[in-house]
């Protein structure tokens, strides 16, 4: 598939063929995919669960969800996916990393990062890893972990405490689902969004 059309199908997919796991192949591509994401100073600093066992989804649904399970529309599709992939960002792999020699700082301070890297890099391995399910003829869907879920999700995985999941990526096959309500915003038009030169100076209009 061309890397165009690829982009122009991406959307956030919430129901699945629960009868057809994702190819073992297909699940290394993902992750494969996922750590060709930018880190800055290669720190790398992410951690991927996957959960492709019955259980152990059924054991993500009870602990990561409001309630211990969840009954509303989007979440019955949602948890038909095949497989559930959660990033998880390791701050402390950055802040080691910046007191290394050759990038010449000499604490851990946070104070010195314009925003949280290690956040950012971990949401485009979680990029890569949607863009990849599309390309494979899959859906899937981002979402995140509610912070009052976060300990009871920690707890059920043995999620060591430096590593903190950015949200969750749901992958599966897809069958028809009800597509978000949000859709009815709209895109915004590249001349609200894009400013050249100066803040202000909108995008000129390239239509004919």
């Amino acid at each position: 598939m061309e890397f165009a059309e690829v982009v122009r199908r991406r959307r956030m997919v919430r129901n699945y063929d629960p009868d057809r796991p994702v190819p073992p192949d297909v699940v290394r591509r993902l992750l494969d995919h996922a750590v060709r994401a930018p880190s800055a100073g290669f720190a790398q600093g992410w951690g991927f669960l996957v959960l492709e066992e019955p259980a152990d989804r059924e054991r993500f649904w009870a602990a990561a969800t409001p309630g211990g399970g969840g009954r509303e529309r989007w979440l019955a599709g949602m948890r038909r996916a095949p497989l559930i992939v959660v990033p998880h960002a390791n701050r402390s792999a950055y802040l080691d990393r910046y007191a290394e020699p050759d990038k010449g700082w000499t604490d851990r301070s946070t104070e010195r990062w314009p925003v949280p890297y290690w956040y950012v890099d971990t949401g485009f391995a979680a990029l890569l890893m949607l863009l990849t399910a599309v390309d494979e003829g899959l859906g899937a869907c981002f979402f995140g972990i509610p912070p009052q879920r976060l300990g009871a999700y920690r707890e059920a995985f043995g999620v060591p405490e430096e590593h903190h999941p950015i949200g969750a990526v749901t992958v599966g096959y897809r069958v028809p689902d009800h597509r978000s309500p949000s859709l009815r915003r709209g895109r915004r038009p590249l001349d609200e969004v894009v400013h050249r030169g100066r803040w202000g100076s909108a995008e000129p209009d390239m239509r004919e």
